[in-house]
């Protein structure tokens, strides 16, 4: 990257984001220390390859009865709060 390349500077750091800290549990000996949800053994990588393969929500909740909206929320906050970052576009 030159210095004289323009570049757009954003800010993807939300304005908003879920408390995802109750709901999203890690624990070294479940599921190999992967992110889970209320010390469940369902993942955030699970949850969110369900919402990327183009189930809704509430299909999702019908499949995992003890699952909440705000189960999947703090998923996404999670993932989000994960990939935040600075990111520079070419003007």
């Amino acid at each position: 990257m030159s210095n004289n390349t323009p570049f757009v500077q954003i800010d993807l750091t939300p304005e908003y984001n879920m408390n995802y800290h109750e709901r999203i549990t890690i624990k070294p000996g479940m599921r190999s220390g992967k992110p889970c949800i209320r010390g469940m053994r369902i993942t955030v990588y699970d949850v969110l390859s369900y919402l990327a393969s183009g189930m809704t929500y509430q299909e999702i909740l019908d499949d995992f009865p003890y699952l909440t909206q705000e189960d999947i929320l703090a998923c996404l906050s999670y993932a989000a709060d994960r990939e935040r970052q600075i990111l520079l576009i070419q003007a």
